[in-house]
Parts: structure tokens; C-alpha cells; sequence
């Protein structure tokens, strides 16, 4: 997984609750095994037509979105399915960043365990970034070592992260990762156990 240390991007703001997996990704498209090819079908059945033409009324099609990779979400963003492809999709589209007020606890493991910086604010907090994402483009710097986020004109604001879920991240590691940084200690007991 790429670390994060510092992001500065495009904030994109998603102003609905209780966005399940079926809707990040549909059920159709999960018949890929690799991990790569699930950003094309994000928010499908919102991005596209019956005909699989851009919806124009969806914002997340517009240009001045592209290259965005900070989500703004509302409470309860990722309930539904368990599915790993939903993170999936979400990085594939060039997201490294989601916030909301809540997260389904599945989710939000899965965000991290794929390298998702998943940072849950206060509904004031997070509407009031959707309220400016939405009247104008603007970016924002999250600083994941002093768990911060700022934009350009001075305003800042801490968030709460785990301990654990920040080192990881910090060093671009998932749990196997972190496993295998033992592995010296692994062998020496698989040593002396048999």
C-alpha cells in the first residue's frame, strides 16, 4: 500500500446519508479478482444511464470534479454488504480520503486495511465542508502525523484516529505487512517449536 503522510486534494462533496455498498459499487460488477477496474463502475446506477451514458445531473460527472480524492460523505457512508469491493472502487477513482460523521464499522476496516483514510467529523463539521464543496471547488490538507485538516485560508480542525489504524497508514501497511515485520521473530519460534 502507498503511505500517507500529508494528502492535499479536490474535495468532492456527496451530500447523501446512508450510502450503501450496493450504491459505491453494484453487485453486477463484482465479478472481477484483481483489485484494479472498479473506479470505472463507482456510483454506477447514479453516474450512468440505462444506456451506460453519463448521467449530466450527477456532479460527480462534471469536469471540474476530475482528479478529485477527498470525499465528503454524510452519516452512516459504506452500510450495507460487507463487500472489500467497495473501497476498492473508491481508490481505483483516485479517492485517498473519505469523511463523514459515520462509517459502517466493515467499511471503514476495509478502508483502512486498503490504504482509505477514513476520518469521521462531527455533522456540523461535515456539512458545513459538503456546503462549501458544493458553492465552490476547494481543496484541502490532511496531515495524517498531526491529524489535521486544513484548507488554504487558515482554517484548521484536529480528527481522532487510532493509534493502530494511524501507523498503519502511515507506513503503507496492512496487517500482513505488520505481520511480516516480525518475521525474524516468526522463524526463530517456528524454529523452536518443532
Amino acid at each position: 500500500m502507498e503511505p500517507i503522510r500529508i494528502h492535499k486534494g479536490l474535495v468532492y462533496p456527496l451530500n447523501r446519508s446512508n450510502v450503501d455498498t450496493d450504491q459505491i459499487i453494484p453487485k453486477q460488477f463484482l465479478k472481477r479478482i484483481e483489485r484494479q477496474g472498479f473506479g470505472q463502475f463507482l456510483f454506477y446506477d447514479w453516474r450512468f444511464d440505462q444506456e451506460g451514458n453519463l448521467h449530466d445531473d450527477f456532479s460527480l460527472n462534471a469536469s471540474k470534479y476530475e482528479g478529485t480524492s477527498i470525499l465528503v460523505a454524510g452519516e452512516n457512508f459504506g452500510c450495507g454488504s460487507s463487500r472489500e469491493h467497495a473501497p476498492w472502487a473508491l481508490q481505483d477513482f483516485g479517492f485517498k480520503i473519505v469523511i463523514a460523521p459515520s462509517f459502517a464499522d466493515i467499511f471503514k476496516n476495509n478502508c483502512v486495511k486498503n490504504g482509505i483514510l477514513a476520518i469521521e467529523l462531527s455533522e456540523e463539521q461535515t456539512q458545513s465542508l459538503m456546503k462549501r464543496g458544493e458553492k465552490e471547488l476547494f481543496h484541502l490538507t490532511i496531515n495524517l502525523e498531526s491529524k489535521t485538516i486544513e484548507d488554504s485560508d487558515g482554517w484548521q480542525i484536529p480528527f481522532h484516529i487510532l493509534d493502530y489504524t494511524r501507523e498503519m497508514l502511515l507506513n503503507g501497511l496492512d496487517e500482513i505487512g505488520i505481520t511480516l515485520l516480525h518475521e525474524e521473530k516468526i522463524s526463530q519460534f517456528e524454529l523452536s517449536y518443532s
